[in-house]
């Protein structure tokens, strides 16, 4: 039973990071339409700076959240102002617009990753918070470990009810059906594509908080957490906010099950799951 549990719960707390990490991008794509590859970048950026914040200015990580959110949300809020506006008003169709976003994204990625290696270095980095344990069943958990499963929990939820209940979450669901009805039914098209793409950095950076109070980070983390994200999209669905919260908490037991059997083969069971979607359901579990 206690292994069922260490099995069971960790699988929850690592899925609780993944949705987080997953429903950014999710945002970014179902409704923005880009395929933010540099997405991994900012949960990069949240981890690093809740690092020197917490090292160098003694700031509570968790204090850190109400930090790192907005200001990665500004940033991801000027990108698309700036460059993804650009490109989309540039673009004659919507399949251009995917395709030279993606590229520009791709490109961003490497601008962020070589800005933050000249600004922290290539060394891995950590710090020690909330370290006590917690027992659960007669299994040991990190503390820390615990909070960050909870705050994940309460991040995604008060998201979704924000998407549903808000006047500017129904703006956002609009966009996403039909943007040109939307538009035409006096939503600022350009506005809300511009605030969910903001929405998605400030999930990711979020994200990047919570990741540095469980494992070490450094400036090259962002790509590991890429791939992740991808896979977790396309396992709930792309666009589908509901589904990567879902295929966040699946992927997550699913990696501590495979972990616990064989640590070698978690990432070769990631990349299964991910070729098996692709071939046999690539709408995903919740995708239209």
């Amino acid at each position: 039973m206690e292994k069922f549990l260490d099995v069971v719960i960790a699988g929850l707390l690592l899925g609780g990071l993944y949705a987080l990490i997953a429903m950014g991008m999710s945002l970014q794509y179902g409704v923005a339409r880009v395929l933010n590859l540099a997405h991994g970048e900012f949960i990069m950026l949240g981890a690093l700076s809740t690092w020197t914040l917490y090292t160098v200015f003694d700031i509570s990580p968790l204090i850190a959240v109400a930090i790192c959110g907005p200001i990665t949300f500004v940033l991801g809020f000027l990108i698309h102002r700036t460059m993804f506006r650009k490109l989309l008003s540039s673009s004659t169709n919507q399949g251009i617009f995917e395709s030279t976003s993606m590229l520009a994204s791709f490109g961003l990625m490497y601008v962020i990753s070589n800005l933050a290696f000249m600004a922290w270095g290539p060394e891995i980095r950590g710090y020690s918070y909330l370290m006590d344990t917690v027992s659960i069943g007669g299994a040991l958990f990190g503390a820390r470990r615990l909070v960050t499963l909870g705050f994940a929990l309460a991040i995604g939820v008060a998201f979704y009810i924000f998407l549903s209940r808000t006047k500017i979450g129904k703006a956002i669901r609009a966009a996403a059906q039909d943007p040109a009805t939307a538009g035409l039914m006096g939503v600022n098209i350009n506005m809300v594509l511009a605030i969910c793409f903001g929405l998605g950095a400030a999930m990711a950076g979020i994200a990047g908080v919570l990741v540095s109070m469980c494992y070490p980070v450094n400036a090259a983390m962002g790509i590991e957490y890429l791939t992740v994200a991808i896979i977790v999209v396309v396992l709930g669905g792309l666009g589908s906010i509901p589904g990567s919260f879902i295929g966040g908490f699946l992927l997550g037991i699913i990696g501590s099950i495979v972990s616990f059997i064989e640590p070698g083969l978690t990432v070769v069971a990631y990349y299964a799951i991910f070729v098996i979607l692709l071939l046999v359901r690539p709408k995903g579990l919740l995708g239209k």
